[in-house]
């Protein structure tokens, strides 16, 4: 439920922001307004928080950043791309598996309506069955 409030939270901040600009924007130009309306919604969040790997048991600084962590447990990626791809989505994955967190949005917002640039991604890595996406 916890994680439910917070995509909801985020994904109203993220349509305030592509009703403004619509599609066609720098994904810099999104990330700004985002972190921009996220802090007027009065939501908690890192921007650019980075993400190490523990490598042989060391931590080990692989230049990972992780676009928002909100309220320390969902991770938001957002792009400005033609079309998500697989890819992407398995960014956003070895993202919640390198800080043990399950859930992810990825946040396409180059699409004439948001909702068709929304996936969420769920860490399926903990004895869930492996990863899954949904809309």
């Amino acid at each position: 439920m916890l994680h439910e409030a917070i995509t909801e939270k985020v994904l109203s901040a993220a349509m305030k922001v592509h009703s403004a600009l619509g599609a066609g924007c720098l994904e810099s130009t999104y990330d700004a307004c985002l972190r921009y309306q996220l802090a007027k919604d009065g939501v908690t969040f890192e921007h650019q928080a980075r993400l190490p790997v523990i490598y042989d048991g060391i931590q080990v600084d692989a230049g990972y950043r992780i676009d928002f962590l909100v309220e320390k447990c969902v991770i938001v990626e957002l792009k400005a791309v033609e079309k998500l791809h697989p890819l992407h989505i398995a960014q956003v994955l070895t993202y919640l598996k390198l800080s043990d967190l399950d859930v992810g949005l990825l946040i396409n917002f180059n699409v004439p309506h948001l909702r068709h640039g929304v996936k969420r991604v769920m860490n399926g890595f903990r004895g869930r069955g492996g990863p899954a996406t949904d809309r």
